[in-house]
């Protein structure tokens, strides 16, 4: 199993399938750190997803369906903010109510639109994984053929200076921790989880495009498979550290991306095996460590200007 080919399989698999999940918990972790549980993020993946693949069907171009995408989350990051930050209805409900719906509409509009084919994106090979004899240089290919994945390296470190070094951070701490002494001294706690929330989405649905245009190639109803869900698990466990989702990311894509990895090198393993490895997973790390996560007090909360 330890063979070169399956490591290098194994490897690229983790980056392509950790990328969505590292774009979506960094933004979740944006989010609760103003005070905002975004269950939604599970629709908000898949919104991006159709999206992005319609968009690059469309146009012929990845760039534009990662745009799509971004742009289709954060059109129901609107949804989000909207019902749960200004109207301050209840977080869990809202999102939950979100998935159900992103899901249903995204699969009726996938049969209304390709009902009578079943399109793939096989021309978009500037930003696809190519086959292993392709390899020349690991990094090289890696990085050449996918800018995302240099936005979400990139974005790593970005989050994590924001929090340590500027206002800003202290201010998205004090909206989670303690949103009516943030009120108090003249923050404006609607706007910044508003903001934060819609940031979220943007890079959710990025995830949920880089998904399905340069992972898949084609969009499945459902395909998210969970992903969403698990990034929200991601991020409460980082204990607000960017690094620590991009560990993790890169964790889970290897198990997301470990029947491919067998299957290249012919090991007879039951599918259905492989892919209750992120789940069996996520529930390990919770029992090791969820106890540990350190969430912001306000968490969940709605919050009222000049209520004490």
């Amino acid at each position: 199993m330890l063979s070169e080919t399956f490591l290098i399989t194994l490897f690229l698999g983790a980056v392509m399938a950790g990328m969505p999940l590292l774009l979506a918990g960094l933004g979740e972790q944006l989010s609760e750190r103003a005070g905002v549980l975004n269950i939604g993020l599970e629709g908000m993946m898949l919104a991006g997803a159709w999206a992005g693949f319609v968009a690059a069907w469309a146009s012929g171009s990845a760039g534009l369906g990662f745009l799509a995408g971004a742009g289709a989350g954060l059109v129901v990051a609107a949804f989000m903010a909207l019902f749960c930050v200004i109207m301050a209805l209840n977080q869990i409900v809202v999102g939950i109510a979100l998935v159900l719906a992103v899901q249903g509409l995204t699969a009726l509009l996938h049969f209304v639109q390709f009902s009578q084919s079943y399109p793939r994106l096989d021309g978009m090979q500037a930003w696809a994984v190519p086959g292993l004899s392709q390899i020349p240089l690991l990094g090289p290919m890696l990085f050449s053929h996918n800018p995302v994945v240099w936005l979400g390296l990139a974005l790593t470190a970005a989050m994590a200076f924001l929090y340590r070094q500027t206002n800003l951070g202290i201010a998205l701490q004090a909206a989670g921790d303690r949103p009516a002494a943030l009120d108090a001294l003249g923050g404006n706690v609607t706007r910044l989880r508003v903001l934060t929330v819609l940031t979220t989405g943007a890079l959710a649905g990025l995830g949920g495009a880089f998904m399905s245009v340069a992972v898949a190639g084609v969009f499945v109803p459902f395909m998210s498979h969970g992903n969403g869900f698990i990034a929200i698990v991601l991020a409460m466990l980082a204990r607000g550290r960017p690094l620590w989702v991009l560990g993790g990311a890169f964790l889970f894509g290897a198990s997301l991306s470990m029947t491919t990895a067998l299957q290249v090198v012919g090991v007879n393993v039951p599918v259905d095996v492989i892919q209750m490895l992120p789940f069996a997973m996520v529930m390990l790390v919770l029992v090791l460590a969820g106890r540990k996560a350190n969430l912001p007090a306000a968490l969940g909360e709605s919050f009222e200007r000049g209520a004490r």
